[in-house]
Order: C-alpha cells, then structure tokens, then sequence
C-alpha cells in the first residue's frame, strides 16, 4: 500500500471515529427501532418521560428512562391515532393526547384524549375520554393554499384549559402560528382563538412542532426543525405580545417534541429522518 493510499485510509478511520454531530443539544439516547416517529414528550420527574408517536402508529404511549430506553408500553382504551401529534401533562396528572394533525387542513375529527396519570396505571391498558372541537374561523375543508394554516402538532395545558398552536402550511407561506383555547374536560367545543403570532417567515425553521409550559407557568418553549424559541415572562391573558428568544441548536433534524424536565431544562426528541434523529436530548438554559 502506497503512501496516498494509507493517508486516505487514516483520515476514512478518523472521521468514522468521530461522535456523531448534535450541535448544542446534550445527546442522551437512541429510541428503539419500533419508536422511529416521536412525536409528543411529557416528564412527571427526573426519572422517566412520556412519548407517542404520530399518524399511522399503535394507540399506545410509552415510557422511556432518561436514556431514551423502553421501560413501559399501555394500550390507550377507546383512542385511534389519527394523527397523534403532542403531549401535555396538567398539575393534577392527568395526561392529553393531541390527535389534531391535520396536514391537509380538511379534518373534521379533530380531538385530545384526556388520561388518568399513566404513572399510576398498573395494568397495561389506560382508560380515555374524549375532548373534540373544531376552528370557527375555517370555513371550507380545505380551505385555499393560501389560507391552509389549521394543521397542528403543539399544545399544552395550563390552569384548566388546553392550549393549541397551529402549523402554517399555507402557499405563499405566511409565518404565522394561530392560538386556539378550549376547556380541559370532555365535551364538544368550538375552539377560541386568543392570538396569533409570528415567529420568522422561514418555513424550515418557523412552523411550529412541539410546545410546553414551565411549572411556573413563566416560560413557555416551542419547537421547529433546529430552533428553540423561548417566551418568558409569559402571560395567558396576552398570549400575542410574548417576545420569543429564537436560539439556534445548530442540529437541523425533524425535531417534534419537546417538554420541561425543570424549570430550566428541556427534553428533546426527534424523528428518524434517513440516517438522522431517533434520538432524545436535553437542553439547558438561563
């Protein structure tokens, strides 16, 4: 073997010793094969998570350790999974399931599963009711390209009700992410817009997959492929005037969930994307 070839050689070893790339994200773990499309998180402690997958899964939600490993798997009773698109979590257990994914804008079906703490289920089934409701201001399904901006895959709860951000999939897209209130409790509700805002006008890294809410209710986090945007201070009562911090994690993958593990810890996880994601990470911030 000649000189240029043993020089090759070395460098192909080096770069395949490398530690794959995850920008400023802590890597904690690969999901395994079966949870290939994560698509909502929750966290009740330091110790385990909640995660589903999306559109075309089973009807069950998993818990997972801190190092992305399968520690418990329950059936969801009386659930399809539509289009299973975030968690949220309330301070008296109770998990929601968002089965609001809506690519195409012209769902009629539109409903959170509401579930007794999952923590607390001994068996390996969990009872669900039923919260549906619909957008008032959507008027045709589909609507026009331009106006297609009624998908969702964000929400969280907080101080009774259920908090909804949609995902602009509109034609020329227009950055913007509607913010729609409903009650936390089963029933048939016609969903209330309470405002709207617009992150960038970047539709790589603007539309909106994932959301939650600190403890303290002072911080909210929504999540992009590759951005974390940070409101806090935040107020209910004037959802529109939170100023968003947008901080790039430099890891550009189909990033979908993200929760609080504390106050000022985030859990992130992302999709299997060909040789990317399937991956759950932390965050940390001031």
């Amino acid at each position: 073997m000649n000189k240029l070839a043993l020089l090759s050689s070395f460098i192909i070893l080096q770069a395949c010793a490398q530690k794959p790339w995850h920008g400023d994200l802590n890597y904690l773990g690969k999901f395994t094969n079966n949870l290939s499309e994560v698509s909502g998180i929750v966290s009740y402690n330091k110790k385990l998570a909640w995660v589903i997958e999306d559109n075309g899964n089973k009807d069950h939600i998993y818990a997972i350790n801190l190092k992305a490993g399968l520690v418990k798997d329950l059936n969801v009773k009386d659930a399809k999974n539509q289009d299973w698109e975030d968690l949220a979590t309330d301070k008296s257990g109770n998990l929601y399931i968002g089965d609001f994914g809506n690519n195409d804008n012209k769902r009629k079906d539109l409903t959170i599963y509401k579930l007794p703490n999952p923590e607390l289920e001994k068996g390996d089934k969990i009872p669900s009711e039923k919260i549906t409701f619909h957008y008032p201001e959507q008027k045709k399904f589909p609507p026009k390209k331009s106006n297609q901006v009624y998908d969702s895959e964000a929400f969280f709860h907080w101080d009774k009700h259920l908090y909804i951000f949609t995902k602009d999939r509109s034609r020329p897209y227009l950055g913007k992410t509607l913010i729609y209130q409903i009650p936390d409790k089963k029933g048939n509700y016609k969903a209330k817009l309470v405002g709207t805002i617009n992150l960038c006008n970047d539709q790589d890294h603007c539309s909106v997959t994932g959301a939650d809410i600190s403890n303290d209710g002072k911080t909210i986090a929504l999540i992009g492929y590759g951005y974390l945007y940070l409101g806090k201070n935040f107020d209910v009562t004037v959802i529109s005037e939170t100023k968003f911090d947008a901080i790039y994690l430099r890891h550009e993958t189909q990033i979908e969930s993200v929760c609080f593990l504390d106050d000022t810890t985030l859990l992130i996880a992302d999709e299997q994307s060909k040789t990317k994601g399937r991956n759950l990470y932390s965050y940390e911030f001031q």
